[in-house]
């Protein structure tokens, strides 16, 4: 129990390290070039920036190899990331149907749409979301799923990893400090309202929507050897889904159904959550039959 607990905690040391530097870093950024984003999306984004180059000196460090981590070669990486998109489609997809016909999402028929700005608002939300899963995935589903399964047994590493991916998400501050009103200790003041935010009972829906996605793809990476693109594919087709769903539709909250989802996205929420926990264990009662 004490040795889960110490690798399990381990990550958060190496996150406050991240968003310490990020803290001091954006500071010294606004002082120098003056505040051309806000100090707070700075801090997010300069977090990120050194998680990702928290990959080399630790993959490094554990001696952990490109396959290892999840990286296939090109021919074969490509292919999972292609399969992995179809399997993304087919697996949030009928979520969307579901929530349509329930009359949960809407059309925004407040909005022109023509074949060329659809097209535009493709392309970029396919875009944006294979960025997102090139960032995220690498760290969630190759040095953090691979670091923990190291030390670990596989439950424990799939569960920590999809903690951290969930929590992730809300670790925020939604104050913004005016660049005239900087101060060095100024990004940890909004680091102890984003790990408060933290605490915020309205999330708990959509904190487990996000836990069951990071289960599901700890599951789909443990499962294949070498197989984060499958990974990476499938984010990219679930977060692309999501965007087009937001630009085209909007959440009816007096529907019957609302409770369904959350406020967090319009789609991720407790529906997400039964139909992705019931799509991993139909998973491994198939693969229980075909031993059997």
């Amino acid at each position: 129990m004490l040795r889960t607990l110490y690798y399990a905690l381990l990550p958060l040391l190496i996150l406050l390290i991240a968003i310490a530097l990020a803290c001091v870093v954006s500071y010294f950024i606004v002082l120098g070039f003056g505040e051309f984003v806000e100090f707070r999306k700075l801090i997010s984004k300069s977090t990120q920036v050194f998680l990702i180059l928290s990959i080399f000196p630790i993959s490094y460090y554990l001696k952990l190899t490109k396959a290892e981590l999840g990286f296939s070669s090109l021919p074969v990486f490509l292919k999972q990331l292609a399969l992995g998109f179809g399997l993304g489609f087919i697996t949030l997809m009928p979520v969307f149907i579901i929530l349509y016909l329930l009359g949960v999402n809407v059309l925004d028929d407040t909005q022109i749409w023509t074949t060329g700005v659809v097209v535009k608002k493709l392309i970029i939300s396919l875009l944006l979301a294979l960025l997102i899963s090139l960032i995220e995935e690498p760290l969630f589903r190759g040095l953090l799923l691979v670091s923990l399964q190291k030390k670990l047994p596989v439950i424990s590493a799939i569960m920590i990893s999809a903690s951290y991916y969930a929590a992730l998400h809300f670790l925020n501050s939604n104050t913004n400090i005016a660049a005239q009103d900087l101060k060095l200790y100024s990004g940890f003041t909004l680091l102890t309202e984003a790990f408060t935010n933290l605490l915020n009972p309205t999330i708990f829906s959509a904190f487990l929507a996000l836990l069951m996605v990071g289960i599901f793809l700890g599951v789909l990476r443990t499962q294949v050897k070498s197989s984060l693109g499958f990974c990476i594919g499938c984010h990219t087709c679930w977060v692309w889904q999501i965007k087009m769903n937001k630009a085209l539709f909007n959440t009816d909250f007096n529907s019957d159904y609302h409770y369904l989802v959350s406020s967090y996205d319009g789609v991720i929420g407790p529906f997400v959550t039964i139909w992705l926990l019931l799509a991993v264990i139909s998973y491994f009662i198939v693969r229980q039959l075909k031993r059997t």
